[in-house]
């Protein structure tokens, strides 16, 4: 998630200072993903360093104000305009642990599974219960709601549906690994020495499919 374009989105509404500034993410974001002001302001730093942001006036109360410059506005468009590029790897913890797990000897991957299923779960009926309790965000089809309301069921839209994403997964795994009884892809340590520098891909692909 980006913060430095997601301020700049802000700023390009009108000049804000920095507790301003994170009062405005909370409201649109629903405190989903909070900010503290030490965050906000070294972004801020950034921003004005690559000529984004510039200093405004001060107010009597002493809050320095920001505002965007054109080259700021130009980065809000090309962000706004662009899909989000998801990575090619994975750093998932989730599924790192589990490709791991899967390949110790001696480890039963079936109850690390049941222990993260429950935890997914947990957190699933959670974040449901957010979205639905008496706060009108999650109202009935055609139900009007206020922006901030809106945006807030968004972000914990999102975050239910990854959550049943993951559960899927965790089934999804767990009928895979019973297909290798007795922990047939467990892997002893290679006595083959490693070369210096990253395999290439074509070397990751064939490790991948002789894992399988």
């Amino acid at each position: 998630m980006s913060v430095r374009q997601s301020l700049l989105a802000i700023l390009d509404q009108g000049p804000c200072y920095g507790y301003q500034l994170r009062a405005e993410f909370d409201r649109r974001t629903g405190s989903t993903w909070p900010l503290n002001v030490g965050q906000i302001y070294n972004t801020l730093d950034r921003l004005e360093r690559d000529g984004l942001v510039e200093k405004d006036d001060v107010d009597e109360h002493g809050h320095v104000y920001w505002q965007i410059t054109d080259a700021g506005r130009d980065e809000v468009r090309s962000w706004l305009d662009s899909p989000v590029e998801r990575g090619q790897g994975t750093r998932d913890e989730l599924a790192i642990k589990l490709a791991v797990a899967a390949t110790l000897p001696g480890v039963e991957v079936g109850e690390i599974i049941q222990t993260q299923r429950r935890a997914s779960v947990a957190k699933l009926q959670e974040l449901q219960r957010a979205k639905y309790d008496g706060d009108g965000a999650g109202g009935a089809a055609g139900t009007t709601v206020g922006p901030e309301e809106l945006a807030w069921s968004l972000v914990v839209d999102s975050m239910i549906f990854a959550a049943e994403a993951e559960v899927r997964w965790l089934d999804h795994s767990e009928e895979r690994l019973a297909m290798h009884p007795d922990h047939a892809m467990a892997l002893s340590l290679s006595t083959e020495k490693p070369k210096r520098g990253r395999p290439t891909k074509a070397e990751a692909s064939h490790s991948a499919r002789t894992a399988l």
